[in-house]
Order: C-alpha cells, then sequence, then structure tokens
C-alpha cells in the first residue's frame, strides 16, 4: 500500500477509534443541548491538532507538536469541567476537582519539559521525513490527537459523569498512587537531563539513580500515575463507562508495544550495542518493573 494513503486510513481509522470510546463513555454522561460533552472534548481536541497543524506542515517544523498535546490536554479537561461545574453548580465534587488538578499537573509539566527538550536539540530526528509530507505529517497529529483522549479518557469519563460519589478509598489509593508515579516520572528525566548536561557523559548512556533499577523509569512512573487516575474515576462510572478503564492499558501498551520503548531500545542497541559495560546493563537491568 502506498504510504501516503496508508496514512490516510490511519487518520481516518484514528478518528473512529476515538469517536467509538466517546460514544461508549458519553452513555449516562453530561449533556450539552443534547449532544453529548465528552463528544464536545472529542472534536475540539483534534480541532487544536489540525490547526497547529496547518502552519507547522507549512514552515515544516515539530517545535510545537508536544506542546499542543499538552494544551489539547489542559483545554478538552477543562471543558469537561466546566459543564460539570455549571450542570452542579450547587454541589461540590471533590473527586472531579481533584481529577482536574492532577491531570493539569501533569499536562504542563510533560508539555513543558519536552518543548524545552525539543528546543535545546533545535529538532526531533523522527520528524525529519515527516514533517515534508502533507498525510505522513497530518497522520502524526490525528494520532496525537487519538492519544490525548484515550490517554485522559478515564478522568473526562469521570468528570462528565452525572454521578457524584463521596471522597472513598479509591481516591486515596488513586491519588496515593499518581503521587508515586509522578514522582518516579519528574525524577527520572532530571536524573536523565542532568546526566546529557554533563560534557564528559557525551554519547554515554545512563545507568544511575533510577535509571539503575530500570531500563525505562519515566515511562513506569507515567503507566502509574494514569493507574491512579482510572482508579480514581472508577466509583463514578457505570454501564459503558467502564470502556474509559481502557485508558492507562492503552498507555502501557503504547509505551511497551507501540512508540516509547522499542523504539528506544532499537537505537539504544544501534548505539551502545557493541559496548560490554551496555549488554551488562541490559542483562542485569530489568527494561520497565524493577525487581
Amino acid at each position: 500500500m502506498n504510504p501516503e494513503f496508508s496514512a490516510h486510513v490511519t487518520s481516518i481509522i484514528a478518528v473512529c477509534i476515538a469517536s467509538l470510546a466517546a460514544l461508549a463513555c458519553s452513555q449516562g454522561g453530561l449533556q450539552s443541548g443534547g449532544f453529548p460533552v465528552l463528544f464536545i472534548c472529542l472534536g475540539i481536541g483534534f480541532l487544536l491538532q489540525w490547526l497547529i497543524f496547518i502552519p507547522s506542515f507549512i514552515w515544516e517544523t515539530e517545535h510545537f507538536f508536544d506542546l499542543t498535546g499538552s494544551i489539547t490536554v489542559l483545554a478538552i479537561t477543562s471543558i469537561a469541567f466546566y459543564f460539570k461545574s455549571h450542570q452542579f453548580s450547587g454541589s461540590t465534587d471533590i473527586r472531579s476537582i481533584m481529577l482536574v488538578v492532577l491531570v493539569f499537573a501533569w499536562a504542563m509539566r510533560l508539555g513543558g519539559f519536552l518543548f524545552m527538550r525539543i528546543h535545546r536539540a533545535g529538532e526531533d530526528k523522527r520528524f525529519r521525513k515527516l514533517k515534508k509530507s502533507f498525510p505522513l505529517f497530518l497522520r502524526t497529529w490525528t494520532l496525537q490527537g487519538l492519544w490525548v483522549f484515550i490517554t485522559c479518557l478515564a478522568a473526562l469519563t469521570a468528570v462528565t459523569s452525572t454521578k457524584i460519589s463521596e471522597v472513598d478509598v479509591t481516591f486515596y489509593l488513586g491519588l496515593i498512587l499518581w503521587i508515586c508515579g509522578f514522582i518516579i516520572e519528574v525524577m527520572a528525566d532530571l536524573q536523565k537531563s542532568r546526566f546529557r548536561a554533563e560534557k564528559k557523559n557525551k554519547g554515554n548512556f545512563i545507568q544511575s539513580g533510577l535509571w539503575a533499577l530500570s531500563r525505562h523509569p519515566n515511562y513506569l512512573g507515567e503507566i502509574i500515575l494514569w493507574l491512579g487516575i482510572a482508579i480514581m474515576a472508577l466509583p463514578v462510572l457505570w454501564s459503558w463507562q467502564y470502556v474509559s478503564l481502557l485508558s492507562p492499558l492503552f498507555v502501557y501498551l503504547l509505551l511497551t508495544k507501540v512508540s516509547g520503548i522499542p523504539i528506544l531500545e532499537a537505537q539504544a542497541e544501534k548505539n551502545w550495542g557493541k559496548q560490554k559495560d551496555y549488554q551488562i546493563y541490559k542483562k542485569n537491568t530489568p527494561l520497565l518493573f524493577p525487581k
């Protein structure tokens, strides 16, 4: 199949998958003018990707890709909470408030970190060929729209749910998991950034700190924190809304099977595969979960 035609097909499939997820999770959810709020979030999420894609393609730049993803998270989460607070103005929904706060904290931290990283690096090599092709580059932005929506789906579904639940054990368990995951991710990113900033480490791989326990501790933290979000959302879900609990599984599969670990492991093997110290590190350090 022609790569550009395949890219168009993939983009259409991505929109369809997100739409089906929204259809399932909007059952019993808030509506505005007879239209599910979750679909409003979905539409704005993809619209933001496509709007920023246009100038990015014209100027052949990927500098605003990651930042747009984070802004999209902030936008659709804000929209969901706006409708919730508007329709339940007389109630204090601590669970929804906390979910929004946690998602905001994650998005702002990760978006800022990735934006500064690409600003320092000058480019993301993954985009060298993609940004020169309209359908291939468009597919990348559309897939980011899918990633944003499915990743945040448990939080969005809980916030737009018509059910309100008091603070309980799932609230605190989810919060603890989120905090642990967030700390692990932030520490891992900081350790790697500091390692790379030292000239003596140029061309070497990190194997200290959290990176001595896992070859990808930042991804481990990411998986844990989204699991925490799903657990916090659980009490206000019902019927088809339970589909949103696939959110942390989606994050796990994406990072371990698709765009995260497989790419980095292949790159690491290419860079240091012939080095004895890397082979020892690879043999003694778990891929993701510490022993």
